[in-house]
């Protein structure tokens, strides 16, 4: 796969190009620790790219095949990956974000920070980095830090999921184990509610009823201007995974609905 110099740091990244002119187009942003571009491509990429639409996934900075440096996780700092690497390969066409999990979060800072180069975004089991959030995942990543860190918890991981995920956990625990990951993506820059009140591209927000915003689902999506809800009802958190071909739909519903309006040409 080919590389590029972003912010500095060696970044893993694909591009999957839809048939005829490039009209729309989207980049995937996966989630943390186990994660890489390699979920999206075996679940959304190519059959979205066969819809027509241009597709980039890539590796965040620790993950994948992507440079892992020992700090630099602040939640600005993958933000300001994601737009050198939207500048190099779209120039200054808008995109719409497609985030699963923390990449949803990503999304959702980046679309605050940079509306202008936004088209939409789409979270899937994802929320904005609130104060909320932030207290959420310091809780969420304690937890995982002290699973990693007992044996017998990779064999468990192996009988019920088999080995390939026993790898997946491990290399998890030496991402977060070498470097200040874990520290420092619940860091800044935060959002307020009134910072999420202010975002106004279009938000389809997909969740599972039991995931991470079970306790209410509508909550944050209310307070966007454009927010659109879809939960999937008998669903955690692993929505991208056991849904992917109800999520493709969606996805590219929403693509074809919220695409480049024919006054911006």
């Amino acid at each position: 796969m080919p590389e590029l110099k972003v912010n500095g740091l060696r970044t893993n990244y694909q591009v999957l190009s839809g048939a005829g002119e490039p009209t729309e187009s989207v980049v995937f942003i996966h989630g943390m620790g186990t994660d890489s571009l390699a979920s999206f491509y075996l679940t959304l990429a190519p059959p979205v790219a066969a819809a027509g639409i241009d597709v980039i996934s890539y590796d965040l900075r620790g993950h994948g095949k992507s440079e892992r440096p020992v700090s630099g996780y602040a939640l600005a700092d993958f933000v300001a990956d994601l737009h050198e690497l939207i500048v190099a390969l779209v120039g200054d066409r808008r995109v719409h974000l497609v985030g699963n999990s923390f990449g949803g979060t990503i999304a959702y800072a980046f679309a605050a920070r940079f509306p202008e180069r936004v088209r939409s975004v789409v979270s899937i089991e994802s929320e904005p980095p609130t104060e909320i959030w932030a207290t959420k995942m310091r809780f969420t990543l304690a937890a995982t830090l002290e699973m990693l860190s007992v044996e017998e918890n990779y064999d468990w991981i192996e009988a019920n999921f088999g080995a390939h995920h026993r790898r997946l956990a491990r290399l998890a625990a030496k991402r977060f184990t070498d470097t200040t990951m874990a520290d420092e993506v619940p860091t800044g820059a935060l959002m307020s509610i009134e910072d999420v009140s202010a975002i106004e591209v279009p938000v389809l927000s997909i969740l599972g009823r039991y995931g991470y915003q079970s306790d209410d689902l509508d909550a944050l999506t209310s307070l966007m201007p454009r927010g659109e809800l879809y939960v999937f009802d008998d669903q955690g958190h692993s929505v991208l995974v056991e849904q992917h071909r109800a999520v493709r739909g969606l996805l590219v519903d929403w693509v074809r609905r919220h695409g480049t309006p024919v006054t911006d040409g």
